[in-house]
């Protein structure tokens, strides 16, 4: 290669020679068309002397000052042909190589630093959402062979899509085998699909016929530019009916709309695995496509069509659609991964529905959510697991009876999402669960009204439940045996926020106070009972079950309805010294306390004898000092205005199970010939006691099922059906 002049090494060194080019080529882009609309061949070539020429700057001549030095390089090489040869093969790719990476890395590091959704400013707008012409697409379609034996595969690949054609579109799976894929684009009459009718020309009509073509040349052979036609109509359909848009298709029908959408949905995913699919590793994650020419050149569409797919999510309201929506574009993240701009508004907009939409579409957004959180890169994992639990607690701040199960169903998948990476989900666990006890540590030194608020709420009870059920899930005693042994990365979490829950019982304890101390008390079971970790529950529980044995003051009776305890953090200044609100707290604290027995970590345990007798004793001492701890009439009342019948029946019945439990321990351990010191014994025992065979484990399942046929019952009294129910 002969060397360049000194300044035209400096201008193509300076960027804007690439700029200058791509200025140049969109202009006579622009002539050839203007020359189209008025009769010229479609092929004609504007003239330099034109409207061409008219727009040379100093970095044209330039270029063709490189040009005539490396024409007979490139030539002799048959690399490029004129206009056709790139920047890099012009330069000889050198001195621009480190252009290019600079820019490549601005793409993927642009918006890192900020997480937050809302911050999707225009600096970003350099992402061109023009999907009016995308001729490039075109030169990279693969026509001249048919792909009949992926096609009778398809059942297997993917039996979902196969299933789908054979309901909608059978005909499509009895296509011709020599059937000519090229006719199916000229059944749009020969429209020019770069016609945007902004010169007031009538847009043509969009009819089942032209659809059924381009669904023919996608599934025979898997069409680029059949696949460009349908996303440049994807986006007349997404952006019907609005103002200042440049639609290419008139759509007139309800049926051809809902067949347009999806045909581009369902379609879309199956022609992109087969021109640029993408790797999955073996732990789940997936890698973006490989950098090639025909993966640069699909990219601009690709990210069109993503970003009509976010637009339209805002205009659907079928649940259906919307969840075929969610479910086809979560294929396409891999392909757009490396848009920050994209993935944020497409995590915007999956965190809102996944929040707020009904049951069906929020598990589809959360499994789109999923998707994001499967990326390699470390970046995307970061900004779908802040804004996730973000999310959670904004929508927890409010929860009654209707909200709970929603806020439930949240809590759950996001734990999911948290435990696809634990060193990842380590960093972001550790610093809200120290927010926790920092608010808890405020409240602690100030001791106002107001610092007390900041701990009992709803938004702190829920925080403490998904911190528990998130290390629940990953340290699991089963899920740890499928890792090898290993350990979670998360295990040393469990210790403060078991501390921090504790304080948090411990700040507040009075009457109105115990519904928040049972919502932590539930959370703590359920660690202990997936992370086989001792936590020391009953000296928090039993003052509240031993305040329903002996009330300060006589219960009043009261028609008022039995309080959710699930679903209150504080009890109403109504239900105060009821009997109806005594009777629930005996009832519940009882159910929690032999939840916590009944638990690996104590039933299971060679000490489980000792280990209750101080519970027992307390027990029965409430008992004894009970008014009505001898003096039951059996009809739920008590001859002196204590404890109702029905409150001394249930602690009865818990101790005698507990006692039952102890013996039951002490009969298995009589053979045993090892001392407390020889550990591993030990650990062998305990592992092979099964707690659900205890009397405790069976007591427990007969609690269980009293309180889901009571909980069925008032879900039907809710919903407004006529059901009777009883005591």
């Amino acid at each position: 290669m002969g060397k360049a002049a000194k300044s035209t090494r400096k201008f193509a060194a300076s960027g804007q020679l690439k700029q200058t080019i791509q200025n140049r080529k969109k202009h006579q882009q622009i002539v050839k068309k203007a020359a189209g609309r008025r009769g010229a061949g479609a092929g004609a070539k504007p003239k330099r002397g034109g409207g061409g020429g008219a727009a040379a700057t100093d970095g044209e001549e330039a270029e063709e000052e490189v040009e005539e030095r490396e024409g007979k390089k490139s030539k002799s090489s048959g690399k490029g042909k004129g206009k056709g040869m790139s920047v890099d093969d012009i330069l000889g790719g050198n001195f621009m190589a480190s252009e290019d990476e600079d820019g490549d890395e601005d793409m993927e590091g642009s918006g890192a630093e900020d997480d937050d959704l809302d911050a999707d400013s225009d600096a970003e707008g350099d992402e061109e959402e023009d999907d009016q012409s995308f001729a490039s697409v075109d030169d990279l379609d693969d026509e001249g062979a048919t792909h009949l034996l992926e096609l009778s595969a398809l059942a297997q690949k993917d039996p979902e899509f196969y299933k789908y054609l054979q309901e909608n579109d059978r005909e499509l799976l009895q296509f011709d085998d020599a059937a000519d894929a090229g006719g199916s684009d000229d059944e749009d009459g020969g429209f020019d699909m770069d016609q945007d009718g902004a010169d007031g020309e009538k847009l043509p009509i969009l009819t089942k016929e032209i659809l059924k073509g381009w669904q023919k040349a996608l599934l025979e052979h898997r069409s680029l530019r059949a696949l460009r036609k349908l996303l440049v109509a994807f986006r007349s359909a997404a952006h019907m009916n609005e103002d200042g848009q440049a639609l290419a298709w008139t759509i007139d029908s309800s049926s051809i709309y809902n067949k347009l959408l999806t045909t581009a949905l369902r379609y879309t995913p199956v022609v992109l695995e087969h021109h640029v699919p993408y790797k999955t590793l073996s732990n789940g994650k997936f890698k973006p496509p490989t950098q090639t020419p025909k993966q640069k050149g699909l990219q601009k569409l690709l990210l069109s069509y993503f970003h009509n797919i976010i637009h339209l999510l805002d205009q659907l309201t079928e649940p259906d659609m919307l969840q075929l929506a969610l479910a086809e574009s979560a294929k396409i993240v891999p392909h757009v991964i490396n848009s920050r701009k994209a993935v944020r508004a497409y995590l915007k907009k999956c965190l809102e529905l996944w929040s707020s939409a009904e049951d069906s579409v929020r598990i589809a957004a959360f499994l789109a959510i999923r998707k994001l959180a499967s990326s390699s890169d470390e970046s995307i994992m970061d900004i779908v697991l802040k804004n996730t639990y973000l999310t959670l607690i904004r929508a927890s701040k409010s929860t009654n009876t209707h909200t709970l199960p929603s806020i439930n169903l949240m809590k759950n998948s996001a734990s999911e999402v948290f435990c696809l990476d634990h060193a990842a989900a380590y960093q972001h666990a550790f610093g809200y669960i120290r927010q926790l006890a920092i608010h808890l540590r405020g409240s602690m030194k100030v001791k106002t009204k107001e610092a007390y608020k900041q701990v009992y709420n709803w938004q702190y009870a829920h925080c403490v439940d998904f911190w528990a059920i998130v290390l629940a899930r990953a340290c699991d005693t089963q899920a740890m045996i499928g890792r090898g042994g290993e350990e979670s990365e998360l295990k040393p979490l469990v210790y403060p926020l078991v501390q921090v829950s504790l304080g948090a019982i411990k700040l507040i304890s009075n009457a109105r106070s115990y519904p928040f101390h049972l919502q932590i008390a539930r959370s703590l079971v359920h660690l202990t009972r997936h992370t086989h970790t001792y936590i020391p529950l009953p000296p928090y529980l039993l003052p509240i079950l031993t305040s329903t044995l002996n009330p300060a003051t006589r219960p009043k009776s009261s028609t008022l309805r039995p309080l959710d305890l699930e679903a209150h953090i504080r009890t109403p200044q109504q239900y105060l010294k009821t009997r109806v609100y005594a009777e629930g707290l005996a009832e519940e604290s009882s159910f929690v306390l032999a939840q916590w027995l009944a638990s690996t970590p104590v039933q299971g345990s060679v000490a489980f004898p000792e280990l209750v007798v101080p519970l027992v004793v307390v027990l029965r001492k409430a008992l004894k000092a009970s008014k009505n701890g001898s003096g039951d009439t059996g009809k739920g009342k008590s001859k002196k205005g204590g404890a109702s019948g029905k409150d001394v029946a249930l602690v009865k019945s818990l101790v005698e199970r507990i006692e039952d439990s102890a013996r039951w321990v002490e009969e298995r351990r009589k053979s045993v010939g090892f001392g407390p010191a020889m550990t591993s014994e030990v650990e062998a025992w305990e592992e092979a006691v099964k707690v659900d065979e205890a009397p405790l484990g069976k007591y427990l399942k007969v609690l269980q099922k009293t309180r889901e046929k009571r909980r069925a019952l008032v879900e039907k009294a809710r919903d407004g059906e006529d059901e009777i129910m009883s005591n």
